[in-house]
């Protein structure tokens, strides 16, 4: 009888627990189902909260603040004089989730794995080092392959992982790591189903003193109909979807706790895949003139006002600068290119003619020049809504040129791994926000990534282009970084690789009726989307506090 008492006194101490929980309810990203996989190096099938949140960086660079430095794992870096190597010193005393040390070895483990199995590494990281020391417990020295004024940005981006775990997977690229072992602040699963998981707080976290959520709460949302009404009835106390007419169908639901805030952001552009296995398609899609001719049946301000409700910022940059970037364009580019970028239906058609793509077979479109028909789907994730009504639009102004243009809307994860393995003839895709041009101009325009990440999806590759994005990292000196930029948007925007639409906002809801301390237009300390590409939501993530 005592025992039994016992165990229900602390049956009840653990429920109280457990309700006490500060608990946050999020969305990144669409599912029909959630699968348990928490591989940071995987691209396509684990889950969003991976990184950042179980696998924390060794640095966050704050777009929001001039790019500063904010340090997480590490408490320093030092670039050499000739910024050929950097040291990175690790803070004291750091642990993994399961209690055991995180020192300099694992960090040397991480990307002499990554050599070991370049299919992890997404950033190929290995094209910019040359060799990794740990110096001594705390302290790692990266060799550079070229003088970069930007090492630590790019080191930055990858995942450490521990080498007590990860040493004895055999195959770490189809790898699930169902019960990670991290270093950030949620890193325990106490519960995961189809329908929802939580994520929890590390114990050994190094700045739980900061942290005061105790967990984030995923349910599963298929779509962004389902996520709107998550957000509109308060469910959600973080949002990253697109929400059309929010002032109505959100904010005035609750004006005192309901918010939103949209700064420009990731680029979104249409591609061809320059590889596809179409054979006909691809010679239409290798030919300048007819990417042009695309792209000028474009209607993109009826794309940024019906499909995006106004949110979206034009971009007719054909060098991809826009108004994110508009401190580091050409002018001179636009000038000399940027027809093409502009929506004109008729000089598509008489370009389109000129080149010679006329209906031969009598369908009622165009044929390439030889005869061969043109005919292709422009994928689409199937729950991203404001997408589907711009591709659609798209696929409207191609067929009024005389083009076959279809639309294919598969779930999130099967179109990401079409553009990594380049199944795919057409798409819409984004390339990521950055404090400067050169991260999206390097993330799309690198053959080493081909077949890596979804921003290479297009295969286009030129020499000169990577040769001028690599000497942008040479220097410090803005005046040279420009110079380098200046050229290389001219050879992009005289190719046309991708076809700039506009610039989406950056989604971001969030309600204060349960946590305050968010960054807000009024107090943008922080950017504060919880998109996977956004390593800073983990500090939004530290400054929240529980309303009390």
């Amino acid at each position: 009888m005592k025992k039994y008492l016992l165990a229900a006194a602390a049956l009840t101490l653990l429920s109280g627990s457990a309700m006490a929980q500060t608990v946050l309810t999020a969305n990144i990203e669409p599912a029909t189902t959630w699968v348990r996989n928490f591989n940071p190096f995987n691209q396509t099938s684990a889950r969003q909260s991976t990184l950042d949140f179980i696998y924390e960086p060794l640095v966050i660079f704050n777009r929001f603040d001039s790019n500063k430095p904010v340090y997480r794992l590490a408490e320093s870096f030092k670039l050499s004089d000739d910024l050929k190597s950097i040291e990175f010193k690790l803070r004291s005393d750091l642990k993994w989730s399961d209690g055991k040390p995180l020192t300099a070895a694992d960090v040397k483990f991480t990307y002499d794995y990554l050599k070991k199995f370049p299919a992890l590494d997404f950033v190929s990281i290995w094209t910019f080092v040359t060799d990794i020391k740990a110096i001594d417990g705390q302290t790692v020295r990266f060799t550079l392959a070229n003088p970069s004024s930007l090492a630590a940005e790019q080191i930055s981006q990858l995942p450490i992982v521990p080498e007590h775990v990860w040493k004895d997977i055999s195959d770490p690229v189809t790898f699930a790591n169902e019960t990670p072992v991290g270093s950030g602040p949620l890193t325990e699963v106490p519960r995961f189903t189809g329908q929802t998981y939580d994520q929890c707080r590390n114990p050994h976290y190094w700045d739980n003193a900061h942290l005061k959520v105790d967990c984030i709460r995923f349910p599963q949302l298929a779509d962004n109909n389902q996520m709107l009404t998550a957000t509109a009835d308060g469910t959600l106390d973080w949002g990253v979807s697109f929400i059309p007419d929010i002032d109505n169908v959100y904010v005035s639901k609750d004006p005192a706790h309901f918010h939103y805030w949209y700064s420009p952001s990731s680029m979104v552009a249409f591609l061809f895949n320059l590889e596809t296995a179409n054979e006909n398609n691809k010679k239409a899609f290798n030919d300048l003139k007819f990417r042009r001719a695309v792209s000028m049946a474009l209607d993109r301000k009826t794309m940024i006002d019906v499909a995006g409700y106004g949110y979206p910022t034009l971009n007719e940059d054909p060098g991809l600068m826009g108004e994110l970037y508009k401190s580091w364009a050409d002018p001179s580019v636009k000038a000399d290119f940027g027809k093409f970028a502009t929506y004109d239906a008729d000089a598509a058609k008489a370009l389109l003619d000129e080149a010679g793509y006329k209906d031969k077979d009598g369908d009622g479109f165009r044929d390439n020049p030889d005869g061969t028909k043109i005919s292709f789907s422009i994928i689409v994730p199937s729950a991203w809504t404001d997408w589907i009504d711009t591709v659609n639009l798209a696929v409207e102004g191609m067929q009024a040129v005389g083009i076959d243009a279809k639309i294919e809307t598969p779930e999130e994860a099967v179109w990401t791994g079409n553009l990594i393995n380049g199944t795919f003839d057409a798409a819409i895709n984004s390339l990521p926000a950055s404090a400067s041009p050169y991260y999206p101009y390097k993330r799309a325009f690198s053959a080493s990534d081909k077949g890596k990440t979804r921003f290479t999806a297009q295969r286009w590759f030129n020499p000169e282009v990577e040769k001028l994005v690599t000497e942008f990292t040479h220097t410090a000196d803005l005046a040279k970084q420009k110079d380098a930029m200046n050229k290389a948007q001219r050879i992009v925007a005289e190719n046309m690789p991708v076809i700039p639409v506009f610039n989406n906002p950056n989604w971001y809801q969030y309600n204060t009726k349960r946590f305050t301390g968010w960054s807000t237009k009024e107090n943008p300390f922080v950017n504060p989307s919880i998109s996977r590409t956004n390593p800073a939501r983990l500090l939004n993530l530290l400054a929240l506090e529980p309303v009390k």
